[in-house]
């Protein structure tokens, strides 16, 4: 299962995400669910770093599928929305699939990764 969290600045904005683990829908290399959500979410980092001045961290682990990424300015208008578009894209996966594939939690500011 793919688990995703959803991080939250002060304004209750969502300004960052981690995504952790392998759907299991089928044999690697075979797996739409993972291609997916690995399509949507390298989508969202890169459009974040090209078409925006935000900066941010990130950590990845191709073995765990692992990916952990934060916006650490300030939140623009143009990241929010390509993190809500992301948000919009994953849910419709967990809503055409399944929790036994993809589930949310969602994290406070306080529960963030120290790590960043």
């Amino acid at each position: 299962m793919i688990k995703v969290w959803v991080y939250r600045n002060e304004d209750g904005k969502m300004n960052g995400f981690k995504c952790s683990g392998h759907a299991g829908f089928a044999e690697s290399g075979q797996d739409i669910i993972c291609s997916a959500v690995s399509a949507l979410v390298i989508n969202a980092m890169n459009s974040i770093e090209s078409f925006t001045s935000d900066t941010f961290n990130y950590k990845e682990n191709e073995k765990t599928g692992l990916i952990d990424f934060k916006i650490i300015s300030e939140l623009s208008n143009e990241s929010s929305l390509l993190l809500n578009s992301l948000l919009l894209g994953l849910k419709g996966i967990e809503e055409d699939y399944g929790q036994e594939y993809i589930k949310f939690d969602w994290v406070l500011k306080e529960q963030m990764d120290s790590s960043f």
